[in-house]
Parts: C-alpha cells; structure tokens; sequence
C-alpha cells in the first residue's frame, strides 16, 4: 500500500491543511482594536467590534471543524479504509453500476453525517449569536434532507452516465466522459431557478409599483430588456442578502432576496443589479462557462492516464483498480493543480468584478453601488481588511476598499 501514490496523496492533503490554516492566521494578523481611518463610516466603533469577534469565531470554528475533517481523512487513508470500504461492498456485488454508486453513496453519507453537528453549531450557536440565523430546527432537518436526497440524485445520474462511458468506450471515456458532464452541468444551470431553487425557497415574481418599474427601465436603457425579476424568500433562513442572476436565453431571471430588497434602497438595488448586468453585457457569463468547461475536459484527460493504476488503487488499500478507488485517489492527488487553477480563476474573476462595477458606474450608479456595498458588507459583518496574501489566493471578488476605489475612479474619468 505504501507506494509512491501513498505518500503523495499524503502530502498533498497536508499541506492543502497546513496552508488554508495558515491563511487563517495571516488573516489573523491583520486584526486591530480599532478599524483603520480608511475604513470609517462603513462600521461604527461597536459594530466594527462586533465584526472583529465574529470572525475569530469563525476562525476558531473553522479550526476546530477543519482540524476534525482532517484528522479523520488521514485516518482513513493510513488505514486504507477506501479500500476495506471497496472490499465490503464487492462482498455483496462487483456490478459496473452498483460497486461505484454504492462506494461513493457510502463516502457522501459519511461526510454528510459528521458535517451535521458542525453545520448546526455554526447556524444555532454562531449564526444565531449574532443575529443572523432564522431558521428552526425543523428547517435545518428539512434541509439536510433534500440536500442529501438531491446530491445523492443529480450525483448518482452524472456519475451513471460516466460510468457507462468508462465501461464501453474505454478509449474515448476522457472525451465523451467530459460531453457528459458538461451536457449535464449546462442543463442543470439552465433550469436552476425552475428545478433546484422551488425545493428549497418560494420564489414569486416581483410585484409592480417602484422597485420593478426602476428595475425595467435601467435594463431598457442599459440594452439589456428583461421581464422575469423574482423575489425569494431568504429571510426564512438568514438575514444575509443577495441577489443574482441566473440561466440562460429565455430562462434568463433576476432573483432578490427580501431581505435585500428590506436592506437596501431602490436606487441601491438598481446599481448591484447593474453590476450583475454589467457580467452578462461583458461576456464574463461566457467566459467563466467556458473555463469550468475547460477545466473539466482537462481533469478527465488526466484522469484517463490513472483511472486504470494497481499502484494508485493500491495507495488507497484497495486489491485491485477500480473506477471509484482511482478516482478518489486522483481527487487528492490532483489538489495542487486545483490551486493553482483556483488562483488563475480567481484573478479572472477579480478582474471582471472591476469590469462589472465599471460598466455600473458608467450607467451613473457608481454612488448608489458604492453605498449598496457598504450596507451588505456591514450588514454581513464582513471582513474588510484581508491580508493581501489571502485576498490573491482566495478572493473571487476585490474587496471593499478596491471596489470602492476603482469605482470612484471610473466615475472621476
């Protein structure tokens, strides 16, 4: 078992441990009694106060939970228990379909049991301390039920169709494996809002009078004419806000919390919208489709070099190659190139943040933008002063101070 597969996999998730720690404490260190003058007026001396102990909270929680996971993981590959796993269930079958599906249906119910009572600290003790959480119980079970249910769903019919191109078309599985899973992630995204989102929140379209006529009229004058603007109901759960936009063509919708729409104003509401306008009108929705998709066809060509290794099998206790052993021992090997990917993305998408921000404020909503920022990140008692390190390896979007920044100085041109 303790191949040179064994050891890499190993290190590789120790250092995926080490490092995300480590980014905590840099985060750590940027930490003050007082916020720095730049930032005054956006949290006042008792909320900024209160914001700095959420996040050593977190930090805390966040320590603990990840030290726990992490600990069980390396437990779990000394012990070779993927392959004793693999073994107990090839007692009852060896069926191309069943062994796998089984295999990772016993993995997902395995993790998604121990993160249980770390998710319900983090939303009864955490969230509910600071006056975030809304959600009872029952809505807590509720939740992790159909979430369960609809991971083991979606996951067990993509995973069934790679399954049955790995077992006929051996020799062109990376590629077709990989029009598969695209195929799947684009429907899945197309009807998202339809499918996935009713199982979880009422979604209702947004009713006429102020909000939906200043909504239309910016998207007429921004070229970008759209009719399905909805509202759901997210404050069942938190008082976070939100709002995005979601599918394609004629699904295309706009989707506001309530409590965005409690949260900010009209003209505020218009300019995170014009933001998410500015995405689509840019191409960045093309653009960040077209890396995932990408990213995707490159780990199935990967993958296809290893997912018939003894060796890498055999570094995860099991006696012979199968799919779902291979794949769970390349998902660890391949942690570094997934930072590093990760680092490429995130200065794609940091990138077209600016963008987005720069064709609001070109749309004359840079203030209302700049304002509507400042409440969301207050109101969700947001880090404000990342360390630079943290923000370059993690951040998908600029943070408050560079967004502001770059907004005044398009406004200024």
């Amino acid at each position: 078992m303790h191949n040179i597969y064994f050891y890499l996999i190993i290190a590789f998730y120790v250092y995926d441990f080490v490092s995300g720690q480590l980014l905590s404490y840099l985060n750590r260190t940027r930490m003050a009694p007082v916020p720095p003058e730049e930032l005054e007026g956006i949290y006042d001396a008792a909320e900024y106060a209160k914001q700095q102990t959420y996040q050593m909270e977190n930090d805390r929680f966040g320590l603990v939970s990840g030290g726990f996971s992490f600990a069980v993981v390396m437990a779990l590959l000394l012990c070779g228990w993927a392959g004793r796993i693999d073994a107990f269930i090839r007692m009852y079958t060896s069926h191309y379909l069943l062994l796998p599906l089984s295999f990772f249906f016993a993995l997902t119910a395995l993790s998604s049991i121990m993160d249980i009572p770390f998710d319900w600290y983090d939303t009864f003790v955490i969230e509910e301390k600071f006056g975030f959480n809304r959600m009872t119980p029952r809505t807590f079970i509720l939740d992790w039920l159909k979430s369960f249910a609809l991971a083991v769903a979606l996951s067990g019919a993509l995973l069934t169709g790679v399954l049955v191109v790995y077992k006929y078309a051996q020799g062109w599985f990376w590629l077709l494996a990989w029009i598969v899973v695209s195929a799947f992630s684009l429907i899945v995204a197309f009807f998202y809002s339809e499918w996935i989102v009713p199982i979880f929140n009422r979604q209702t379209p947004l009713e006429e009078g102020k909000l939906r006529s200043a909504i239309e009229d910016f998207t007429q004058r921004a070229s970008y004419p759209i009719q399905n603007i909805y509202m759901i109901d997210g404050s069942r759960r938190s008082t976070k806000s939100n709002a995005y936009f979601t599918g394609f063509g004629k699904k295309k919708r706009i989707v506001l919390y309530d409590t965005l729409i409690d949260d900010l104003t009209t003209e505020e509401i218009v300019a995170v919208l014009a933001h998410e306008i500015g995405h689509y009108k840019m191409k960045h929705i093309l653009s960040t489709v077209t890396i995932s998709l990408a990213s995707t066809g490159f780990i199935f060509w990967l993958f296809s070099h290893l997912m018939n290794s003894p060796s890498l099998a055999h570094a995860l206790g099991g006696i012979e190659p199968s799919f779902h052993l291979n794949m769970v021992g390349f998902s660890l090997l391949y942690i570094p190139l997934s930072d590093a990917l990760d680092l490429l993305t995130n200065c794609i998408s940091r990138k077209h943040e600016y963008e987005a921000d720069n064709f609001a404020a070109r749309h004359g909503t840079g203030d209302a933008l700049i304002s509507a920022l400042k409440k969301i990140c207050s109101k969700s008692l947001a880090n404000l002063t990342p360390h630079p390190i943290v923000v370059f390896a993690c951040y998908s979007h600029p943070t408050l101070l560079q967004r502001i920044s770059n907004i005044k100085r398009q406004m200024s041109m």
